[in-house]
């Protein structure tokens, strides 16, 4: 084992580490608030251990729906701050609600703003430690890429772009015979001489390679013994789309072109009974509730419709759903009248189309409220890719391979796409969307579904809809 290689935490380490030292902290500061100041509120015993368990899993939801264990928020101290604010008033306040599985009110007001100031002085210390001492070097990832030397810079960019922490030091060019060392024409990154391999990677403490050659061939015998040996001494060999699918938490579609369905297993859910059953009562109990508070803001919409709309409140429009079949969705009218008379185009952010009122009911999704019909129908489903329109579907079909396997399930009212991508305008923006939506129907479970909604949630709450 090789004594000089780096600590490096992964994404999920790195998030783990922030969930368990965000209820570390918490307890340690309320603990030591206890002993000097004689807050009585929460104290730690045996006899009320499920206390720390109910506010340890209250951190850990809340702060989820407000963005805590978002790797980029929480290398940002300015977010962070934000975050740190709305997690503990949030907290609290249901804490302090629920005093059947948390202690019962203090009669004295002062315990309660002890408790508020100690939740939000232990996170916010400990993300600022986060920020400072931990998001920058030690989660810096140093690998080298085996690949041809056309690919390098789209496969260290689609990389790098994502995670900051993933610095690709060089890279061995599998396509040329006699590998002799060159550079990229804007010295991007370094090429490495088969024969040096070993030694590059001790001298620059690399932990990772990462083989993203589609060329059998390139891996010439000598290379292949290199990493065998490499691999003896405890160093991770990995496959570039097993890498880039962790790292983005999509599917490279643009690189794996026509082998494409060789890295892609569909997810057993898709065809798992129970978790279908269980997805389709969820749904129906979900889709009455959403309808409940329709009814409820209703009144409220309709006004806002004939003051800022001024036409139509509802309107259809032909979607494709799963297997390919149109449906017609159903939803709040967002657009000036006539929005279409040049023909079908993307929606932009700003679109001068969307009235101010329309502006609203997007960001807030209210305009979205009407497809919990189309989810009772079995038309749609609450969580999946969001449904295209038939045109927009054959022309990006025509330019973009594997779109249509989209269609493999229902469509759904929010997605992994949705709530980890900003609006699409163009046919860039809609590979990056199939990306994430081909993730989820690989990766398809309770967990993610459940990982959506709370997303689902911030976006809602931070105003983010489009």
């Amino acid at each position: 084992m090789i004594d000089n290689k780096k600590i490096h935490f992964e994404i999920s380490e790195r998030k783990i580490l922030l969930r368990i030292f965000d209820v570390l902290s918490v307890l340690l500061v309320l603990y030591l608030i206890g002993v000097v100041f004689d807050f009585k509120y929460f104290n730690i015993s045996t006899n009320n251990f499920y206390w720390t368990i109910v506010l340890g899993l209250y951190i850990n939801i809340i702060g989820t729906v407000f963005e805590m264990y978002n790797l980029q928020v929480a290398s940002n101290q300015f977010q962070v701050i934000k975050s740190t604010i709305l997690t503990t008033s949030v907290t609290v306040l249901i804490y302090l609600l629920t005093p059947i599985y948390t202690p019962q009110l203090p009669s004295n007001r002062i315990q309660i703003l002890f408790f508020f100031l100690a939740i939000l002085s232990a996170l916010f210390l400990w993300r600022l430690f986060y920020v400072h001492f931990l998001a920058s070097d030690r989660f810096i990832k140093k690998v080298i890429l085996i690949c041809d030397r056309e690919q390098v810079e789209e496969l260290v960019l689609g990389l790098e772009s994502v995670d900051p922490h993933y610095k690709v030091m060089g890279y061995v060019n599998s396509d040329s015979v006699q590998n002799t060392p060159m550079n990229l024409q804007n010295d991007f990154i370094s090429n490495i001489n088969i024969d040096k391999l070993e030694e590059f990677v001790l001298h620059n403490s690399v932990s990772e390679i990462v083989i993203a050659s589609q060329k059998t061939d390139g891996i010439t015998v000598n290379l292949y013994n290199q990493l065998i040996h490499l691999l003896e001494k405890g160093f991770i060999i990995r496959e570039y789309t097993q890498v880039y699918e962790n790292i983005t938490q999509r599917i490279p579609v643009q690189y794996v072109a026509r082998d494409f369905y060789r890295y892609f297993p569909f997810s057993r859910s898709n065809q798992n009974h129970l978790y279908l059953l269980v997805t389709r009562i969820l749904e129906i109990i979900f889709s009455l509730s959403g309808l409940a508070i329709g009814l409820v803001l209703l009144p409220l919409i309709i006004i806002g419709n004939l003051l800022g709309n001024r036409g139509r409140l509802f309107y259809t429009q032909e979607r494709i759903g799963k297997n390919g079949e149109v449906f017609k969705i159903l939803k709040f009218r967002t657009m000036v009248k006539n929005a279409e008379a040049n023909g079908a185009v993307f929606t932009t952010i700003n679109d001068s189309r969307i009235t101010l009122f329309g502006k609203f009911l997007r960001k807030t999704r209210i305009d979205e409220f009407p497809q919990f019909i189309n989810i009772l129908k079995g038309d749609m489903g609450v969580i999946g890719p969001r449904p295209e329109r038939p045109v927009f579907v054959n022309e990006i079909a025509e330019v973009m391979p594997f779109y249509e396997t989209r269609h493999v399930i229902k469509p759904g009212l929010t997605g992994w796409a949705q709530v980890n991508y900003s609006y699409g305008e163009t046919i860039d923006d809609s590979l990056i969307k199939l990306q994430y939506d081909l993730y989820y129907i690989k990766h398809r479970s309770i967990f993610l579904d459940v990982n959506i909604v709370f997303k689902t949630f911030s976006t809602v709450l931070f105003y983010r809809g489009q």
